[in-house]
């Protein structure tokens, strides 16, 4: 037998399935984009509000425990104290256990906003994550559809506010008690008929994936797909499910409007909804915001299990080439509606409330495919390199970093091996660095710093033939008292601004 220990085994690095790392451009990318999200937010008066990532799982609404594990859509542990705990699944969950544990003191309405992840322990694919970055905002205590039609004013707003021009989106509204008023007038009302109600939504919600043709299978007898799995059907007969394809089915509100109250007509919800609908219309219009940008449009379903009143759906409207290489609509980045039974689940006693929630990754693709995401361009540092290592040379480096630093230049100190010269000036040219400082010791006995415009000398090496060229060219390197550090290097970058703007001009 080989007594020899056994070599331990390397561990190896890998990325958890459905997650991302993120790097310094795209981090940038979302928080400049945030930025301008909050922006608008706070001039509409909401105010930011912050919950843990984790929540107890009873809290999350229809994410609840099984009998073993709650695993269900949520990652989940249990504490010491044996209760579950799960990761939020999204942000409005937290805002209405906030709402309800802190209901004495919040002054309603409560308007507020919050950014965060959330978590889905579903199975990843292509653009699906098990983790990403919501932005919502929500007001709590106010009944009125106003807050509705306002939810979507400052959508519209927002995606003016990130460079989305008219045109390139629509914020599209239904109300779920039309569809409940379409369900009633079929024949479906009343708690008996819960379950094939929700095959209803359910069925609908699948519009856009199988077109009217499969919804109307779903609605009907049952869909079978190309793999040969059935899936059972909501059991209508064809004349229900020609009224409920109407309904999904409508593209302009205006003429349909007359058909859709007469569909409803004996149902007092549905004619609430059509009621409400109109509403939001009026005050959208008389604010300045035409159907251009906000559309009265009942082909909208999403949610419609969770949402209790009108809900709204921001689309983007641009093509945009897939990974297949084909024109296809962008699509949504956001929503949200009216979700009065959500605080109430905690209160016992009716809790109105409406919000929306932007898909901060899904708009960041948006715009950065329309190119405004990332336009203003972070300078990489000046690089103050290092010839000595003793103590008071070391001391000299870092004292020009700082006043660098002081002066509003991004700067470092190289923190390498600095024994070897030839690789600062490489790390420099990978990092990007714009500028570099020298000082070894004859500088440092005439007491100046050579500044080498590392811009300017890469674009000199790759296109001067001649010494003319290289006379009238900006000087790449120039020596300068120690004193003047700052003001020649900034003098040097503000050369290289210039010749950015001139190159995007050219453009």
């Amino acid at each position: 037998m080989n007594d020899k220990q056994k070599k331990p085994q390397k561990l190896k690095a890998r990325l958890p399935r459905g997650f991302v790392d993120r790097t310094a451009g795209d981090i940038r990318a979302v928080n400049e984009m945030t930025a301008k999200i909050r922006e608008v937010y706070e001039h509409y008066g909401f105010d930011p509000l912050e919950t843990p990532l984790f929540e107890y799982t009873d809290a999350l609404g229809k994410f609840l425990p099984d009998s073993d594990r709650p695993n269900e859509g949520v990652f989940s542990l249990q504490d010491d104290d044996e209760q579950w705990m799960s990761l939020r699944y999204d942000l409005t969950a937290p805002l209405a256990r906030h709402v309800a544990e802190n209901f004495n003191e919040i002054q309603l309405p409560y308007r507020t906003y919050r950014a965060g992840y959330v978590f889905r322990n579903e199975k990843p694919g292509p653009g699906r994550f098990r983790q990403f970055m919501q932005f919502d905002a929500d007001t709590v205590g106010a009944p009125g559809v106003q807050a509705d039609a306002e939810m979507c004013m400052m959508m519209a707003d927002t995606l003016e506010a990130l460079g989305i021009k008219r045109g390139d989106y629509l914020i599209r509204v239904n109300n779920r008690k039309v569809l409940d008023g379409v369900l009633e007038a079929i024949g479906l009302g009343g708690d008996d008929k819960a379950g094939q109600r929700l095959n209803v939504l359910r069925a609908i919600d699948k519009l856009d994936k199988f077109g009217p043709e499969g919804v109307a299978l779903l609605l009907g007898p049952g869909r079978k797909d190309e793999s040969g799995d059935f899936t059972k059907g909501a059991g209508l007969d064809k004349e229900q499910i020609d009224k409920v394809l109407f309904l999904v089915g409508i593209k302009d509100y205006a003429e349909s409007a007359v058909r859709l109250a007469e569909l409803v007509a004996g149902t007092a919800r549905g004619g609430e909804g059509v009621e409400e609908l109109n509403f939001i219309g009026a005050l959208v219009t008389s604010a300045g915001y035409g159907p251009d940008r906000i559309k009265i449009d009942p082909s909208v379903v999403r949610g419609l299990e969770y949402y209790t009143g009108p809900v709204y759906e921001a689309e983007l409207t641009f093509d945009v080439t897939n990974e297949k290489g084909e024109k296809v609509v962008f699509g949504s980045v956001g929503g949200g509606g009216r979700y009065d039974g959500l605080v109430s689940r905690f209160m016992g006693q009716p809790v109105p409330a409406t919000g929306f929630s932007i898909g901060v990754s899904r708009l960041m693709t948006a715009l950065k495919n329309l190119g405004k995401l990332g336009a203003s361009e972070v300078i990489e540092p000046v690089l103050v390199t290092v010839m000595d290592g003793d103590v008071e040379a070391m001391g000299r480096y870092q004292k020009m970093t700082q006043e660098l630093r002081a002066a509003g230049i991004r700067a470092e100190m190289f923190q390498g091996n600095w024994k070897k010269f030839g690789n600062q000036l490489k790390y420099a040219d990978r990092r990007g660095c714009p500028v570099a400082i020298i000082q070894g010791g004859d500088e440092r006995a005439e007491g100046v710093v050579q500044i080498k415009d590392l811009i300017e000398g890469k674009r000199l090496s790759g296109e001067i033939e001649d010494n003319a060229s290289w006379r009238e060219a900006r000087v790449a390197q120039e020596t300068a008292p120690v004193a003047d550090l700052v003001a020649k290097v900034k003098e040097i970058l503000a050369a290289q601004a210039e010749d950015r703007k001139r190159a995007a001009n050219a453009e």
